[in-house]
């Protein structure tokens, strides 16, 4: 073989494998952020594709490949899910042998029927496996209501079946805000504490949170994602890597409101006020948090109130809301009760224990039917508690009330990876490509989501989850919703900047959040930052999605943005938990963590000197606007400084403002670090200002609190 040759059979090859890669949504170059396209390695497209179950690690195989993914859809009588629109027709195509007949109709969620009429399809039949096998095309009717429907196609006898989920064109409660504004605090609910806590922020103080803030004129009270860690300490610090995003955790039930303490023996009550005590101190610290002695101390006060006999009403309630959790919250309760005797690492994860389904886990259903049912029990306690929660912000006046932080994925050997190991990529993370912010990429350590395992479920799990997290939320945030159209994979030992995009089908996640919120009577909020394509933001609009603009990323190549130009449909804020607090920022307090943690790679000088210009840049608009005095006046002071950034936000169309309560009380510390685990104590922060600890029993009465609060009401009055 001549080496021009050699080098030809290789280009083919190349552009073999690329185009496999292309078939399977895996991207095999991507636009960075300084708007440099960077091609995806061989070694990384064969490894993400391994990830999908595609072999692709020769000539001959990745032949296979191809043709197995052209002939995939031919190969069955109906799509695995079919996601429409409202009121739009939709067509759909069925395979079959050529020349036979085939019926097509809809079973409705509330027990009516649509047939689905043919459509002209003049498209060639195909060889499939040695059968001539044709496509035939039918309509979906526009008529079918929102809803999760059956299709189904009878042929020769065989009647084949899949999901129909009708979702809405755009989501309804987004358009009942447009012309109205609505502020609220965005809070990290564990760092706000009360002297009643047990030295974590807690449900109950959610609840005294939305009430103080609703009296003060607050529409929402955005708070970090609840979900739930490991059953038992010690536990994950990050609210971002749960061991589940479906359910909650326990850690912020607020022992003393549960209905059974109050019928505690004198002993069982002298335990828990004993627990309590050792945890109140903790309170009144500025120092880092500490998540496992709260938690251990409130596993053995629950176990005590979980003992109390529950009267006729309260064991109904109970026993309604695991029915209506069904199974989901079986193999949840089940993995807490394993987790409780299995070490994480243990083999039987690997083997006997490797799913729900194992004859070993239908044993321990029996054995451990103790433990499942405390579990069962914690999460009926938190779904009590938040109910509590947005009922108290909806009787203060709020408009929307809470809104729930969805995490983008959960971590590795959790409840979720356990459960839905059917339907997510294994020997892959996802994470995000190098950034300005995070010049070494990010690898959030999180399995994602299988994209046609994911459809072949009828995305049943993730449908299940939305409904658990909505259940008591006036609105979701969907953290980096972005990944709903395409996740940064990145191989196992690999770097962060190693990896490439994996699509999914959007219209189909998209669409089927917006019905899961509209049938929840919730607003959604997608965190939309960070390198997306151009169209995503008009496609997020479009379906009724809320974007997010936080004010130092709001440019363009004329430098920052006027408020004029901001969206509409939209959550603004000045900061977000990813950066310091705003008196943090403006004193450089992103650079110098960095430059402590070595995550820099440019000269600490640079990197402080494009930041002050920047940071100058925004504050001359604000200037301009008459918010703050002339560049180095008198009086000045960093307080003043971020009451004028609110007012400018307030100046924005936008009909969501943020206000974070940690720029209320004065924090300067950040919370979180991204492109860090061990090297920053994330998520550890308790709200403090200059004076130290700030407990929301003296928050009414903070004077800085009270004066933000005012500067933004002040603010929005003019525009109402």
């Amino acid at each position: 073989m001549t080496d021009s040759t050699h080098h030809s059979n290789a280009q083919t090859a190349d552009g073999r494998l690329r185009e496999l890669a292309a078939a399977h949504g895996v991207g095999t170059s991507y636009w960075g952020w300084d708007g440099v396209e960077r091609t995806v390695s061989d070694t990384t497209l064969r490894s993400v594709l391994a990830a999908l179950g595609v072999p692709a690690g020769e000539a001959a195989g990745t032949e296979r490949s191809l043709n197995d993914a052209r002939l995939a859809p031919w190969r069955r009588l109906l799509p695995p899910v079919v996601v429409a629109r409202e009121g739009q027709e939709l067509r759909l195509n069925v395979h079959l042998p050529h020349g036979s007949a085939v019926r097509v109709w809809i079973d409705a969620e509330d027990g009516g029927s649509y047939e689905v009429a043919q459509r002209d399809n003049w498209d060639a039949p195909v060889d499939v496996d040695g059968v001539l096998t044709g496509r035939a095309t039918f309509a979906v009717p526009d008529r079918v209501p929102l809803g999760w429907h059956t299709l189904l196609a009878e042929h020769d006898g065989t009647v084949a079946r899949c999901p129909l989920v009708v979702t809405p064109r755009s989501l309804g409660t987004t358009a009942r805000l447009a012309g109205r504004r609505n502020w609220g605090l965005t809070a990290q609910l564990y760092s706000v504490r009360s002297s009643r806590s047990w030295g974590i922020g807690d449900f109950a103080d959610l609840t005294d949170l939305a009430t103080i803030s609703g009296q003060e004129g607050a529409g929402f009270l955005l708070v970090n994602p609840l979900h739930a860690a490991e059953p038992r300490p010690p536990v994950e610090d990050s609210p971002y890597l749960p061991t589940t995003r479906r359910f909650f955790n326990p850690l912020y039930l607020r022992v003393e409101v549960i209905t059974e303490y109050g019928y505690l023996g004198a002993s069982g009550r002298a335990e828990v006020e004993r627990l309590a005590h050792q945890q109140h101190g903790a309170n009144h610290s500025s120092g880092l948090l500490d998540r496992n002695p709260a938690y251990g101390a409130k596993l053995a006060a629950l176990e005590l109130v979980f003992g109390v006999p529950r009267d006729p009403a309260r064991a109904r309630a109970f026993a309604d809301f695991c029915t209506e959790q069904g199974p989901g919250l079986d193999d949840f309760a089940l993995w807490c009760a394993l987790a409780e005797t299995l070490a994480p690492g243990a083999p039987q994860w690997a083997a006997e224990a490797s799913g729900p389904d194992t004859a070993y886990c239908r044993e321990q259903r029996v054995l451990l039917a103790g433990r499942i049912e405390f579990h069962r029990w914690l999460q009926w306690c938190c779904d009590v508690q938040l109910e509590a929660a947005q009922r108290a912000a909806k009787q203060c006046g709020m408009e929307i009330g809470v809104i729930h932080d969805l995490a983008v994925g959960v971590k590795p050997g959790g409840a979720d990876a356990w459960s839905f190991a059917g339907v997510l990529a294994r020997d892959v993370t996802v994470g995000a490509p190098p950034d300005m912010f995070n010049q070494q990429g990010q690898n959030w350590t999180q399995p994602p989501w299988h994209p046609d395992r994911l459809a072949e479920s009828g995305y049943a799990a993730y449908r299940d989850m939305l409904r658990t997290v909505l259940r008591h939320a006036g609105g979701i945030r969907v953290d980096h919703i972005l990944g709903l159209f395409r996740l940064w994979w990145i191989p196992a030992g690999a770097g962060p900047g190693e990896g490439t995009y994996v699509h999914y089908d959007h219209e189909a996640l998209i669409g089927i959040l917006a019905l899961e919120a509209q049938r929840a009577g919730a607003i959604v909020i997608g965190e939309d930052l960070g390198v997306y394509e151009p169209w995503v933001r008009d496609y997020l609009a479009e379906r009724g999605i809320f974007g997010t603009s936080i004010l130092w990323f709001e440019h363009d190549a004329d430098g920052p943005l006027p408020p004029e130009r901001y969206r509409q449909q939209c959550l603004t804020s000045v900061n977000t938990h990813d950066l310091p607090p705003t008196a943090g920022y403006l004193a450089g307090e992103h650079i110098s963590l960095r430059e402590r943690l070595g995550l820099l790679q440019r000269r600490v000088e640079e990197e402080r000197a494009e930041s002050a210009a920047e940071q100058e840049k925004v504050l001359d608009l604000v200037r301009e606007r008459g918010l703050l005095p002339a560049a180095g006046a008198a009086g000045t002071d960093v307080r003043r400084i971020i009451e004028a950034l609110y007012a400018f936000t307030a100046l924005t169309p936008s009909s969501l403002l943020g206000v974070a309560l940690v720029d209320a009380v004065g924090e300067t510390r950040t919370q979180n670090q991204p492109g860090t685990s061990t090297e920053y104590p994330n998520w550890r922060i308790p709200l403090s200002g200059p004076h130290g600890t700030v407990l929301l029993d003296s928050l009414p009465k903070d004077p800085g609190f009270r004066s933000l609060l005012e500067a933004i009401r002040n603010a929005i009055r003019p525009r109402e």
